[in-house]
This record gives structure tokens, sequence and C-alpha cells, in this order.
């Protein structure tokens, strides 16, 4: 045992120990392991301990662990320990932990299907991974495909990908986006989208041969090679589709939760579409061929949009609507074909019913007749030498041939469909080189395994034989390459499995060679198998229990086939007359043309293999057929060999790359990790092969350099040399003794496996060491210091309590003696109270008593003079009461006496008047008896009221007498009750005597009482005065909290506000930044389109050797500058250039020409639309904003009510607005007493002045109108004489002429129009004088109001307390100080209205009377129109100037301007020599000449000369940055020129008055400053693309790959894959080549005179295609996410930081642009573990998505064994707390963003007039004026 090993396996080493659940499991070693050991003891994971035994014969050890720095590594060979287990760990921890599902092992790249949507094929993905090294980056399929685009360009040889793996694990997604990489990354070589075509075969052969399986929802069930082929410039022009093994037996038969092909389901998705309804189609599960699998939807796909999605690419191919339709139609006749029921007429025969809608439907669709299709199902015809027979089948028969031609049928359409789209994907451009992408099957085992699976693993033994051979190939070219001795590596060969299959007399021969024999069966085969193979090869087997089965030792497995259906697939058989009914279709052309290359015999031996049967019908043989009928068709494994062998061919003559895709479960669990399906995977698809003859040789690799850098902590000092390639060899000879173990190449040292955890383990062991030490050392002086700070502590405590005790002593002393005097006198008091309070008490004792004593006596008299009282009333009540008794009886009894005697005399009369007799008597004598009634009443009357007055007589006698006896009895009364009083006197007054002595006892009982409740109430009383005096503290401080309160709410709802007005400006600003953006992208594609458009007139004109002096005239922007894009339009020859322009243009491609045309029509269209809504934009910003500031404004008046600031505030914001009112309210105010309304008083005059002035304005503007009004006519009258006129007379002869009645009376009512207009104006003035009359006395009177108002406001204010009276006059004051304020700014906006209106009409009336002047000619000229007439003067006087600061030149010099000035003019010279600007104040003093002289021409043609000649400079030294900075200086200057100097008053304020002087005068050129502003934004895009591309091969190995902090991060051990170095080789970038190209940047800009706005613009777009750029390869590189790398970004962006500081650009926004990978690099170097550490990576990681956050969480990689990484549940917890984030999904930034560009508008303080001219322009030519 070596010293390695025992070194290794010592305790706490990790090994790994076989499993059957995990296939491995991890332990660790509790004890050191001796040479003599027959077992290890090992601790497992959970704790568990087990001894593990050793193999007794051959000792082996278990595999070691990988050290954790290597664990999740990009590549599987940069492990130390090459096996399965750590292979399969590696692959576990990158899928589950880092979600990462591409993983290299050497030249393969391992793809896990994650069963989940990943946001990581993207363009911006695609655009990291373009001309990245495959090392560089992460894993990626994008990295492959680069790596083979680039070998293709560079190496000039045919390179090929091949994906392989089991059905489910991503093999057609992995080749569909590598065709898309390439499609993006190449682009097209024609403008007849061929990428696009490329993709869009992807959508049809995933509808025609992919299906669902229980493995897979889109499994590929057909085998596939794409060539992609591209042109000489490594362009796609064209491909071409190979197809193997299509699985046509799925079309008649799925396994169940299986699916047919998806072309069947969209088909009957689509069934109610009205193309279709032809078809006769419905739900899937109306047909046989689709209903099988019971499981006709796949969850979460549109069967009916994959259709659309399907035609939409088949017509992208070509293939018209017409043979879609067919397409469809042959496919429903399958399905409908599979629903032809087939009876049994007897056990020999079938028949199917008449008129079978299923097979009527199927003889419509494909144009048979309904006969011979249902004849030729049941029966089928034999021929022998001599006859044919026509035979009856058997129902299963019949079906199985009905199963056979819809295979048939199936195939040939799958052949034909794949056919076109080879045709339009043809090129006829000549193919340079191709990329092919194979997609085929992987390695398949299953319980029942067939023909197709042999297929499959039989081309997989070949695809594994290649790939190991290349493998080989490789490890060999890299010894040789290094001088490394080269000795021979076993590896396995599986030629002999290869032979078994294919070679002469193999399974194959035999399979063909039972296929032609007559009765030959699978029987028979197998036996014939079992005889040739049994005994002859050790990889053929034969099972124990099964005679019609062979097992095959295959290179990842042992796998059993079933010899049965093996004949009838490798025939593939079809009944030959079936063919030939379908051939006979006269309705159906697309039928026949898929049968037309149809061999005429279907079977090997020209007969159909079945059971006898009777013969029917006998025919002779056509003798003109029978020598076809000898032609033998290839069987199906003989054409699959053929295709297998061309294939072989093909990948050997290109460079193959090798893709394994892994299906990581059974279960399509999104990232869920099986380990045995892995293993069995891993091992099938030979990944394991590749690590076995990786380990066999030196799989760790590591220059001298790194080897250098990583372990230098091994070295001593004295170790290290100059030669670092002779340093390494010493310290390895002195490390490792077995130098067997390494090799020194010529640039690298090669390890054998495990060297490198070995030497890793020296490593940390020597840093451990260190750190020990390092910790021993602190420790000590961090525990020394803390000791020396203690007792310095301990000391200062005691000297500190020891005093504090002393002056405790004498404090106690002191108050001791002051205690005794207090006690003293205190007593003393205390005595002489209690004292007092005695006397105090006995006193108001006596007195009490005194005073109750009289009140007693007092209240005895009293009640015995009441009592007297009482008595009398008492008795008289009484005496009273009786009498009324008496009389009320007496009364009582004379009633009832009275009414008895009634009763009966009225009984009486009753009866007698009952009697006749007495009744006749009383009518003989009624009147006598009458009258004498009537005299009896009166006397009876007359007795009654003397009997009245006699009986009243004797009441009042009676009362008298009963009174006077009355008053008798009381008084006797009286007297009795005297006598009893003054009998009970004495014992009364002795018992009273009592009385009072108890109540004197229990007085002084209350009293002792009463003065206990005194004191108690007493201290009640002080007690709640004291809580009241709390609570009144309290509820004063309540009151002062809630004022606070008040006031910190007041303050928070303005902050709201603020913040709300912010972020509303803010959203504003952004919409505006984006429309910006928007309009400048379109300028850029407008430009692009243009250029494209130019060089194909180039080419076009090259091709037809046709010379071209100028370019045509194209319409380019909205505002009419068609001459924007005309060069020379001046030119002599511009005639003879636009005719040959012409003859060019007619021999373009039209639809070329003219979809350009559309595209320039569109993008103009679209350049207006959004220039429009730009403005729309920016207005409603402005009007947004002042609406903010005066909501703003309002809200905080009403809000800050409590701040006695406001009212200063209110006062300073409206002084300017008070001003014109501030005269009239002082002298309201002054005279409010008097009149002040009067005619004499100020106010009035006040008002008189305003009207006044208001009167003569409108005076000034009627008299203008008129004027107006009056050349109007004049000049109507004008032409109408000159149109009236037919020879030349003078005036006066004119108008004698003028005596026609009709034209005096025409000249009449004209004047009387002119009268009846000019009365109605009059009326009209004198109706607004009215008006503002009123309108001025109602303001009159509302002043008048207010200050009556203000007045009672005051007085009541009086009345109020002070602080009141202050809040409430402050109050006052502020309202009325805001309404004042809404009021004049509402007269200011009407005023501002008149203005603007007026000013428009005397724009429109200046526009007329130039019109009718110049006699119906054109007015002003647009500056972007051609005017080959004479130009009619405008005719407006012109001011008399000084016209110096000009430059004069003839018009034929122009062209000598432009060339000398600007095509040839070198921006070196000019930038250092001259002053900055030059050539733009040169070109404006031209132009300023041009307008003075008033030549329009002349200006239209300089300024179009100008822009194309910049744009053709530009074009032809666009790569060169100080041509584009030189000419984006002195463009921006240019344009600030024409601003600076176009009498706008708002670029005229910062003028001096002689440079008001020199602007224009003639031309209004808005127009065109807003073309030269779309010229500045092209060449700033221009700009930043040009420095972009140099800075761009800086910026990763600068910023992230450069150690700019030496030592600080190591360098891990690398794989297979190249990876850029981290040591600043000779040649790297470094962060110093950054800064000075920044720094040469800036100083370019700074000569050449840039605005420094547009310079701080340019710096930040450069630092966010820095921060993103880095940020971006950070995010794709796992190397690069550590905790050293993170300090090294943080420190370069420092280094950014204070290159800004130091150029005084750190407000330009630049630093806010790094902030996402500033937040990248402390995500790096924060501690990741706790709930508290995932709140502050929340809060700190706020420019960072989510996306990216969780991705460099993943990607983090300790460097050193210090360091942890990131456990999966802090990820997730991160993950949970940002879910509720709104953000984009995008992983990478836009490299490719460009901020929107401003032009502030910078005036220039340079004179025109003092410009001198140097001669090195040559401008001679040019006068100064």
């Amino acid at each position: 045992m070596n010293r390695e090993l025992e070194y290794m396996f010592v305790q706490s080493a990790r090994v790994w120990i076989p499993d059957a659940e995990e296939v491995w499991k991890s332990a660790e070693l509790t004890k050191d392991y001796k040479n003599d050991d027959a077992s290890l003891q090992l601790m497992l994971e959970d704790g568990t301990t087990i001894d593990h035994k050793l193999d007794p014969k051959t000792k082996n050890l278990p595999y070691l662990r990988n050290p954790d720095i290597l664990v999740g590594e990009n590549d599987l060979t940069a492990l130390s320990y090459l096996h399965e287990p750590a292979v399969l760990h590696n692959l576990k921890v990158r899928f589950i932990d880092s979600k990462l599902i591409y993983t290299y092992c050497g030249i393969v790249l391992v793809a896990i299907n994650p069963y989940e949507t990943l946001p990581i094929y993207g363009t911006d993905i695609i655009n990291a991974y373009s001309g990245q090294n495959m090392g560089d980056m992460d894993p990626h399929i994008f990295a492959v495909a680069e790596e083979a685009y680039k070998q293709m360009a560079r190496d000039e040889r045919n390179q090929s990908i091949i994906v392989s793996g089991e059905s489910g694990a991503g093999k057609t997604v992995s080749a569909k986006y590598a065709m898309r990489y390439f499609a993006t990354v190449s682009g097209s070589a024609s403008e007849a989208n061929v990428e696009e075509k490329v993709l869009a075969s992807n959508p049809i052969m995933e509808a025609i041969g992919n299906a669902k399986t229980t493995r897979n929802d889109n499994s590929s069930r057909f085998g596939k090679y794409i060539e992609i082929g591209f042109d000489n410039r490594y362009r796609i022009i064209g491909a071409n589709m190979r197809t193997y093994l299509l699985e046509k037996s799925r079309v008649v038969f799925q396994a169940d939760e299986e699916r047919n092909y998806h072309i069947f389901y969209q088909l009957c998705a689509s069934a109610n579409q009205p193309e279709f309804k032809n078809l006769r189609l419905s739900t899937a599960n109306d047909f046989l061929y689709t209903r099988q699998g019971r499981s006709p939807v796949i969850e979460g796909v549109d069967d009916a949009k994959e259709l659309r999605t399907t035609r939409h690419a088949f017509t992208l191919l070509g293939i018209n609507e017409s043979y879609q339709i067919g397409l469809f139609q042959v496919l429903a006749a399958i399905l409908h074909l599979g629903n032809v029921e087939i009876k049994d007429r007897d056990s020999d025969s079938s028949l199917i019913a008449p008129n079978n809608r299923h097979l009527t439907a199927f003889c419509e669709l494909v144009g048979v007749t309904y006969q011979d299709m249902s004849q030729w199902l049941c029966h089928r015809k034999l021929k022998t030498a001599t006859e044919t027979y026509i035979k009856p089948l058997p129902r299963l028969q019949a079906t199985n041939a009905r199963d056979a031609l819809s295979k048939h049928i199936y195939a040939k359409l799958f052949n034909w469909i794949v056919e076109h789209v080879n045709k339009a994907l043809v090129t006829n451009v000549k193919q340079h080189s191709f990329i092919g992408v194979l997609d085929i099957y992987g390695f398949e085992t299953f319980e029942i395994n067939s023909f197709e699976q042999f297929c499959i693993n039989y081309a997989n033994e070949k695809l594994q034989q290649q790939f190991n051979m290349h493998v080989f190939k490789l490890e060999q070219e890299e010894y040789m390459k290094e001088q490394i001795p080269w000795t021979l590596i076993d590896f396995y060969d599986n030629q002999p499995c290869i032979n078994l299959i294919e070679a002469k007399m193999g399974i194959l021969d035999l399979l063909d060679e039972e296929c032609k024999m007559p009765k030959g069966s699978d029987d028979s085969w197998a036996q014939k198998l079992y005889n040739t193979h049994l005994k002859t090869c050790s990889l053929f087997e034969k099972p124990r229990m099964s005679n019609r089965a062979f097992i095959i030792q295959h290179f990842a497995d042992k796998v059993e086939y079933q010899c049965e259906g093996f004949l009838e697939k490798n025939k593939d058989t079809v009944n030959e007359e079936q063919i030939h009914v379908l051939k006979a279709s006269k309705k159906f052309d697309l039928l026949v043309e898929l049968f037309q290359d149809e061999e005429k015999a279907t079977t090997p031996t020209g007969q159909v293999p079945g059971t006898g049967g009777r013969t029917r019908l006998s025919i002779k043989p056509d003798k003109g057929r029978d020598t076809s009928s000898k032609e033998h068709k290839k069987t199906v494994g003989c054409q699959f060999r053929n295709s297998l062998q061309m294939l072989m061919e093909t990948l050997n003559a290109t460079t193959p790359h090798y893709v394994r895709c892994i299906k990581p479960n059974d279960f399509k669990l999104a990232f869920s990790f099986d380990p045995k399906r892995a293993v069995q995977q891993l091992r099938a698809c030979g990944v394991l092969e590749t690590i076995r003859i990786s380990a066999a040789g030196f799989p760790s690799r590591w220059t001298y350099q790194e080897f250098f850098s990583r372990y230098r902590v091994l070295m001593k000092q004295k170790d290290v040399l100059p030669d670092k390639k002779l340093t390494c060899k010493n310290v390895l000879e002195k490390l490792v003794q077995d130098q067997d173990k390494y090799q020194f190449g010529k640039t690298k040292i090669f390890f054998r496996a495990g060297q490198v955890a070995y030497l890793e383990k020296l490593r940390a062991d020597k840093l451990r060491a260190a750190c020990i030490r390092i910790q021993k050392t602190i420790r000590c002086w961090l525990a020394r210091k803390k000791y020396l700070r203690q007792r310095s502590a301990v000391i200062t405590i005691q000297r500190f309590t020891r005093g504090y005790q002393a002056r405790c002593l004498v404090k106690f002393m002191r108050r001791t003696q002051a205690a005794t005097v207090i006690q003293k006198y205190q007593r003393m008091c205390v005595e002489r109270k209690r004292y007092r309070q005695k006397q105090a008490a006995a006193l108001a004792m006596q007195t009490i008593l005194r005073a109750y004593m009289a009140r007693q006596k007092y209240q005895a008299l009293l009640r015995e003079h009441k009592a007297v009282i009482i008595q009398k009333h008492v008795r008289g009540w009484l005496a009273r009461c009786w009498y009324k008794c008496c009389l009320e009886a007496i009364v009582y009894l004379q009633c009832c006496i009275r009414r008895m005697r009634a009763k009966r005399e009225l009984k009486k009369l009753k009866i007698e008047a009952r009697s006749v007799e007495h009744f006749k008597k009383l009518n003989k004598g009624m009147e006598n008896k009458i009258m004498q009634l009537q005299r009896k009443i009166d006397e009876q009357n007359k007795d009654n009221r003397v009997i009245s007055e006699k009986l009243v007589s004797l009441e009042s006698s009676y009362a008298s007498e009963s009174e006077r006896m009355r008053g008798e009895l009381g008084r006797l009364r009286g007297v009795e009750e005297d006598a009893k009083n003054k009998a009970n006197q004495v014992s009364s007054l002795l018992e009273e005597l009592e009385k009072l002595r108890k109540e004197l006892s229990v007085t002084q009982q209350e009293k002792k009482t009463i003065e206990d409740w005194a004191q108690k109430y007493r201290d009640e009383m002080e007690k709640m005065v004291s809580e009241l005096k709390d609570q009144n503290g309290l509820l004063k401080k309540e009151k002062d909290d809630l004022n606070k309160m008040i006031q910190e709410q007041s303050q928070q709802m303005t902050e709201k506000m603020t913040r709300a007005i912010a972020q509303e400006t803010q959203q504003l600003e952004t919409d505006l930044n984006e429309e910006r953006s928007r309009y400048q992208n379109l300028l850029t594609e407008h430009l692009r389109l243009e250029e494209k458009y130019d060089d194909l007139k180039e080419e076009l004109a090259h091709s037809t050797n046709v010379s071209k002096p100028g370019h045509r005239r194209t319409d380019s922007t909205h505002s009419s500058n068609e001459s924007e894009y005309t060069y020379n339009s001046e030119y002599a020859e511009l005639e003879d250039g636009s005719r040959v322009g012409e003859d060019v243009t007619r021999g373009m491609d039209t639809s070329l020409t003219l979809k350009l045309q559309k595209r320039v029509t569109e993008l103009e269209q679209e350049k207006q639309s959004l220039r429009n809504e730009l403005e729309n934009r920016e207005e409603q910003f402005q009007r947004a904003r002042a609406r903010d500031d005066a909501q703003f404004r309002k809200a905080r008046g009403a809000e800050l009510e409590y701040e006695s600031l406001k009212r200063q505030e209110l006062e300073s914001e409206n002084k300017k607005l008070r001003h014109d009112l501030a005269e009239m309210r002082q002298s309201l105010l002054g005279g409010a007493a008097a009149g002040t309304g009067a005619p004499g008083s100020p106010a009035y005059k006040v008002l008189l002045d305003q009207l006044n002035a208001s009167c003569e304005e409108l005076e000034v503007r009627k008299e203008e109108v008129l004027i107006l009004r009056s050349q109007l006519v004049s000049q109507k009258e004008a032409m109408h004489h000159k149109e009236t006129m037919t020879e030349p007379s003078v005036f006066a002869q004119d108008v004698n002429k003028l005596k026609d009645a009709d034209e005096l009376k025409q000249a009449y009512v004209g004047l009387k129009d002119t009268n009846r207009l000019l009365e109605q104006q009059l009326q009209a003035q004198r109706r607004t004088y009215d008006s503002e009359v009123e309108s001025l006395r109602g303001e009159l009177q509302n002043v008048k109001e207010e200050n009556n108002r203000q007045q009672q406001l005051l007085a009541q204010n009086l009345q109020l307390p002070p602080e009141a009276r202050i809040e409430a006059s402050l109050q006052h004051e502020i309202t009325r100080l805001t309404n004042e304020n809404l009021d004049l700014m509402e007269q200011l906006e009407k005023q501002d209205r008149t203005i603007r209106k007026l000013k428009k009409q005397l724009k429109v009336y200046s526009k007329r009377i130039g019109e009718m002047g110049a006699g119906q000619a054109e007015g002003q000229t647009s500056p972007g129109q051609m005017v080959e007439e004479p130009i009619h003067p405008v005719n407006i006087p012109r001011r008399e100037k000084d016209f110096q600061g000009m430059l004069e030149y003839k018009k034929e010099d122009e062209m000598k301007l432009v060339k000398n000035l600007i095509l040839e003019l070198k921006p070196r010279g000019v930038a250092v020599n001259l002053i900055p600007g030059l050539p733009a104040y040169i070109l404006f003093m031209c132009l300023r000449h041009a307008d003075y002289l008033n030549d329009d021409q002349k200006v239209r043609t300089l300024l179009t000369s100008t822009i194309n000649s910049i744009k053709k400079i530009l074009k032809k030294r666009g790569d060169d940055f100080e041509t584009v900075s030189f000419w984006l200086a002195n463009t921006c200057r240019f344009l600030h020129c024409l601003k600076q100097y176009s009498g706008d008053e708002a670029f005229m304020k910062h003028n001096t008055s002689r440079q008001n002087e020199h602007c224009l005068s003639n031309f209004d050129l808005a127009e065109y400053r807003q073309v030269i502003s779309d010229l500045a934004i092209q060449i700033y895009q221009q700009l930043v693309k040009c420095m972009e591309n140099i800075l761009q091969p800086m910026i990763v190995s600068g910023m992230l790959e450069h150690e700019t902090i030496q030592g600080v991060s190591g360098v891990k051990p690398t794989g297979l894959r190249k990876r850029t170095s981290s040591i600043a080789d000779e040649g790297t970038y470094t962060l110093d080549s950054i800064l000075r190209q920044l720094s040469a940047f800036h100083s370019t800009m700074c000569q050449h005179g840039t605005d420094p706005e547009l310079i701080k613009q340019v710096v930040k777009q450069l630092f966010y295609i820095i921060g993103a750029v880095t940020l971006n390869n950070l995010l794709l590189r796992k190397d690069m996410c550590s905790w050293s790398k993170g300090m090294q970004i943080r420190y370069n962006v420092s280094q950014l930081e204070e290159w800004l500081r130091d150029k005084g650009l750190m407000n330009c926004g630049a630093k806010e642009t790094l902030e996402p990978l500033i937040q990248a690099a402390q995500l790096l170097q924060v501690k990741k573990k706790t709930e508290e550490d995932a709140e502050a990576i929340c809060s700190m990681c706020h420019a960072l998505t989510t996306a990216q956050i969780v991705k460099v969480l993943n990607l983090y990689t300790p460097v050193n064994e210090f360091e942890e990484r990131v456990s999966v549940a802090f990820i997730r917890t991160i993950q949970t707390r940002l879910r509720d984030r709104s953000e984009s999904p995008q992983l990478l930034m836009d490299t490719k963003m460009i901020y929107p560009v401003t032009f502030p508008f910078s005036p220039s303080s340079l004179a025109l007039e003092t410009i001198q001219i140097p001669t090195s322009l040559n401008l001679s030519f040019l006068t100064r004026v």
C-alpha cells in the first residue's frame, strides 16, 4: 500500500458503498485503515455504524468520495476520483440542488430532462453563448452548438451533433434547440427566410412522427438526421432530412395510456372547422385507431391550436392549401378504414356489410369504388406458374390486411411529407459545409422486446462503436500533442456484437433468408439462430424456458428478444391488389402520387403467406407481368442496415459532438432523480465508458501556471524558482513519490485519477494548520487584551466604590444630626396642634349643645300653637259634616215617600185608563177638562212659589241657629281639652328632659363620627386632587401627543402626496423614455433597411456593370424630406442618373423591391405616428406636471394649517399675481367708510384706467382688422381688374370705362357689404365694451362685499381670546389668499388664451396677405420640396441687419465644399489643431448666407448634401470610433446652431445682442432640425455600437477572469473542456485595459467638443453594457460564483466608480446601471444560512430579479473547503419571500438595450464673425461676408 493510499483511508475519510435502493451510499471511516484489516468500520450519513467486509481475494477498497469543492463540477472529468458513484452523485447534486440539467463528461454533454419549462433558451441566452469558448460558459446545448458552428468555420470540416437517449429523455427538444441556435446565430443567406423554414419543419415532423407514450408525452417514433447547409459565409442556405425506422405499428395499435400520432388527434379536435366538414370526422373516441390507448388528451396541449401551427408550417414550407387538404383527406381515410368492420361469413371467409358508412367515407375520400375496395379487403390473389387464384380471407387475416394497408398508406404519406419538406428546404446556392443533427432513439429494453427494439439496439451498437473510437482518438491526440508517453488504453470494443447482427450468416442475414422461404416462420428462424450462433458466439444466448426467443449481450445490458412477429415486420407485407385499387383512383391525384414508386411485387416471394383455403376463381396469368413479379422488394432489416451504413459513413466524415439525454424518473416528475434509472441510462449511453477511458489514462490536467497558483501554499520560499515549470516539477517530486501518478507535458501536467484529491487534501491540511496557528495567535492576543482591560476596569471600580462609600458615611452622619433637630421641632408642633384642636372642639361642642336646646324649646312652643289651630279647624269641619249628613238624610227620606205615593197614584191612573167607560167619559168633556187643568196648573204654580219663599226663609233661620249651636259646642270641647292638657303637662316635661339627655349622648357620638368622616373626606379630597392633577398632566401630555400626531400625520400625508406625485412623474418620464426608445429603435431599423437597400442596389449595379454617378431619391421621413436621401441632387447628371437608376431597378427582383418599399412606407407611417405620440406624451407630461404642482400646492395649503409660515409662502407665491389689484385693494380698504364706488374715488379711477387700457387695446385690434380687411378687398379688386382687362390702358381710362350699370351696382353692393360688416364689428365691439363695463362693476361690487365681510370677521376676531384670534385670522388670511390665487390664475389663463387666439389670427391674416401679394404664387416652400419653377420672394418686409458671420460660396462650389469639409476631412487633425465643431460652424455660416439671399433651393441642396455626405462617410468609416465621435459632435453642434439662431425666443434668451442679430431671417428650418436630430440619433447608436465592439472582448476578461487582487481566488481543478485562465498572461485583458479604453473614449469625445450632457449619456450606456455583460456571464458560469470572485467584482466596480469620480461623471447615472452587478457581488459574499440572512438578501437585492437571485444561489460554488454551499431549504425560503414580486421572468439582462438619447440645447458663446477658416481645409473658395 503506497503512501497516498494510506494517507487517504484514514479516520473521517468518506467512501462509497453499494446500496440496493440508492445504488451507492455515502459512508465515513470511523478509524484508520491498516494493510491487514479485513473490514472497514463505517458510519452512514444517518448515524448508523456498519462493518464493511472486504473481498479477501482482491482486497478492493471502496470508492473514495471527492472533496466537497469538486462536487457539482461542470465537467465530470474534473473530478479527482472518476468512477460510477462520483458521476452519479455529481449529476444528482447539479440536478436536484443547483437545478442544472446540463453537465459535461469530456466530449459528451449529459442532458437530464427536468420535466419543467426553464427560462434558459431565450434569445438572450443564445447571444450570451455566441462566440464563447465551450469551457468558458456553463454546460448547455447552445455551447455544443456553438462549438460545432465554430469548428465548421475554423477547420473547414463538416460537423454533426448526435443526440441520443431513451424515450422521454428529451432528445427531440435538444435537437430542436440546437437547430434554433444555428438559425439564430447564422442568419439566412437570402431573403427566403431559410432559417424559419428549417425551424418550421419541427412542428410538421412532430405532428406526423411523434406520439404520446407512457414515458413521454411527445416521443419521437422515428429517427432523423437533419443536415443544415451553410454557404461560404456560414449562413444557412437550406437543409435536408433523413428518417429512420418509423414505428408504423402505432398507426393501428396503441398500448394503454398511449396515443397514436399527434396529427390524428389534431384533425379530430378541428373536425368542426368548415374546411374539414367533408372529412366526416368526429371525436377521437369514435375511431378505433385513436381510442385504443384510452388517453386521447394530453394535459396542457390544445390539439386544435397545434393543428393551426402545423398548417402554418406547411404553408411556410410551400405546401399549398389544396395539398394540405389532400393530406388531411388521406389521414381521415385511414381513420375511417380502421372503423371498417369485417364480419365472418364462415370459418374460411369474411365479408363487409353493404353500405358500410366508414368504408363509404374511405372510398369517397380516396376516390375509389366501394365494390373493389370491399372485394380486396376480404380476398387476396395467389399466383402460380400457370394461373392466378382469388382466395377469400378469414376475418382475422382480413383485419390484419386492413391494418397493413393503413400502415402502408401512412408510411407512404410520411415519406411524401419528408420528401416535400426537403424540397422546400433545398436551395440553388452551392453548399459549402453542413452541420448534421442526429435525433435517434437510445438503447431500449422492455419486458417484451421485438423487431423494433432489435433495430434500435443495433443502431446504438454502431453509434457506440463510433463514439468509443472517437473518444480514444481524442485521448491519443491530446497525449501526442503534449508529448506524453502513449500507453495503450484498453476499452470495450463492441465489434463482435455488431458482427453477430450484420455479418454474413448473422442474425439479419438469417432473417432475410427465412423471409425468402415459402414456408418460413418465426420458429424455424429461431432454430436456425440456435444452431448457428449458440455455440460459436459468447454474446448470443438461449433463454432457459423459451424456444422462441434469444438473448444478445449488448454493450449496455443483456436483452431478450421474442421471435414472434420478426418475419412479418421484416417483410412488411401488404396486399398488392389493394395497392392497385388505390393507384386506380382518378379523383385523387395525391394518392396516385404517393404510390407512383410502388414496386410491383409487395413481398419478397411475390406471395402472401397464409393458411390454406378453397379456391374460388381461377384466372390465367398475365404474361406481360410475369417478369415483374420476380422483382424482389428489400426487407426492412436490409433497408435499415443500408441506411445505417450510410449514416455511419456520414458521421465518420464529420466531427461529432455528443449529447446524451437522461430520463431522471419514470413518472415525469419535475426535478425528481431516480438513481437506479439514471445509472441504467448512463451505462447504456456510454457516459461511464467515457469516464472509464479517461480514468485509465491521466484525466486531471493542469497548466503549469494554474498548478502553481493553486498549490503555491505547499511550496516553501526556497522552492519557488523563476521558471514555474521547473518549480512545479520539483514540488511534485516531493509531494508524490510515485512518478507514474503524473506526467509532465509541454503546457500541462497530467495526473492519474485520485491525485488531485490527494493534493487537495494536502493543501487543505496546510491551510487548516495555518488557520489554526493564526487563530491561536489571535485568540491569545484577544484574551490578553481582554484580561488587561478587565484588570484596569476592576481597579477603577474599586477606587470609585471606596470613594462612594466614604461619601455615603458623611452623608449619613449629617442626616442623623439634622433628623434630631427636625424631630424636636416637629414634636413641639404636633403637641401644640393637638392642644389647640381639643380646645376648639370643646368650644364647638358647647356652642352646638346650647343652640340645640334653644331650638328644641322653640320647636315645642311652636308645636303647641299649631296644635290649637288644627283642633279649631277640625272641630268646625266635623260639625259641618254632621249637618250635611242630616240634611241629606232628610231630603232623601222625603223623596222616597213622595216617590212611593206617586207610584200608587200612577198605578191607579193606569187602571182607570184601561177602562172603556172611563175613556168615553173622558172624551166627552175633554175640552172642558183641559181648560180646568190649565187653570189648576197656574194655581199650583203660584202655591209652589209661595212655598218656596217660605222654605228659603226657614233654611236661613235654621242655618244661623245651627251655626250658633256649633260654636257653643266647640267652646265646650276646648275647655275640656285644656283641662286634660294641664293634667298631663308635668309628666311630659319629665319625659322630655330624659329625652334631651339621650339626644345629647347621641349628638356627641355623631360629632365624633362627623369628625372622623371629615378627616377621611379631607384625605380623600387631597388624594383626589393629586389624582386630578396627574390626570390633568396626562391629558396635557395626550393633548401634546395628539397635536404631535396630527402634525406627523399631516407631514406623512404631505410626504405621501409628494411620493405619489414623484411616482407619477417618474412613470410619465419612464413612458416618455420608452416612446423615445421606440422611436430611436425605428430609426435604427430604418437605417438598416436603407443600408440593405443601398447594398442591394450596389450589388445589382455591379452585376449589370452600370455606373451610377448619384443615388436615386427615396422617401424617408414624414416631413417631406425626400432630399435627405438624395446625394448630389444638384449635379448636372441628375437626369441621366435617374434614368440609369430606373434601368437598374427594372432588373431587380420586383417582389423584393415592392417588399422593401412597403416596409419603408410602413416604417415612415409608424415613425410619424410615434413622433406625434411622442409630442402628445410630452404635452401630457407637461400638463400633468403642471396639474400635479397645482394639486400639490392646493393640498399642502389644506393640510399645513398648523404651520405659521403658510401665510408668508402664499404671499410670496401670489406676490406677482396680486400686483395688478394691490392699488385697488388699498383704495377700497382706505375708503370703505366713504362711498368707494363713487365716480371720484380712487378705486373707480383704477377701474377706469384699466377699462381705458382695454378699450385702447380693442381699438388697436379693430384698426388692425380693418387694415387687413381693406388690404384683402384691394387685393381682390386688383385681381378682378387684372382678369377683366383685355388691353393695356392707363388707370384713368379704365375708371372712365366703368359706366356700366351692372359694374356700378356691383361696386355699390360691395361697398354696402363692407359698411354692413363694419357696423356689425362696431356693434360687436360695443357689446364687448358694455359687457366688460358690467363685469368691472360686478367686480367692484364683489370687492365691496369682500371688504364688509373682512370688517365683520375682524370685529368677530377682536372678541376672541388672543390665541384663537391669531389662529382665526391666520385661517381667514390663508383662505383669502388661496381664493385670490385661484381667481388670478383663472384670469391669467383667460388672457393667455386670448393672446394665443389673436396671434393665430394675425398669422392667418399675414399668410393670406402674402399669398394675395404674390399673385396666387406659392408661399414659403417647405424645406423638403424640390421646386423647378422660379421662386417668388415672400412679400414680407425685411429688417435691415449687419450681415456679418456669413460665408459666401458659389453654387457650383457646393460639391467641393462637401468633399473638403466632410468626405475628405481627417478628424484627428481637426480635433487637435482647430476649435471644436469647426465644420458645423462653417456649414451654418454658409447656410446663413443662403438664408440672407433668400435662396430656398440653395438652402435645401446644402442641407441635403450635408446630411447625405455625413451618412456616406459614416457608412464608409462607421467602425472608426474617432470618425463617428467627430461627426456626432459636429452634427449636434450644427443642430444647436440651427436652434440658437432660429429666432425662437426660447433659444434666443441665452444669446448676446450681436448673436441675436445673426438669426435666420427668411426660412424656418424646424423640419430640418428634426431630420438632423434623427441623424444625430443614428450616429449616437452607431457610436455606441462601435464602442461596444471595442469593449466587448475586454469586459469578461477584465471584470471576471482577471485577478485584480492577486491570491484572493484560487483556481479549481478543470476538466477536459478548456477554461479561460484567471491568471493574467501576455495579451490578456485586465481591468486597467478597460479603464484605459474608457479614458481614451472620454478624451476623444472631449477633444471633438461633444456636449457634456451627451458624454454623460454615452458613459451611462457604456457602464450599462459593462454591467450587463459581466452579470450575464456570471449567471452562466458556475466557476465564477464564489465568495472570492464577489470580492474581486466589488473591487473592480469600485475602480470604475473611482474613474467616474476622477472624470466628474458621478451624477450621470452610470453608477446606477452597475447596481445589479454590485448586488450580485454582495450576494456572493453575504451569509446565506438563517431566516435573517434571507430577509437581508431580499431587501438588499432589489435590482436583481428573482430568477437571477435564485440562479446565483444555485451556482454558488466554494473554492476552498472552509466555505459552505447554499442549502436547498435556504433557496426555497428566498423563493417564497420573493414570490410576490411582479417582474420579468427573464434571466439575463438585455445587452442590446440602448437608453433613449436626448440632445439638450447647448448654446455656443463663440461669435460667428470671429471664426477664421484655416488654409489646411482647402476652403479658399469661401468668402467671409
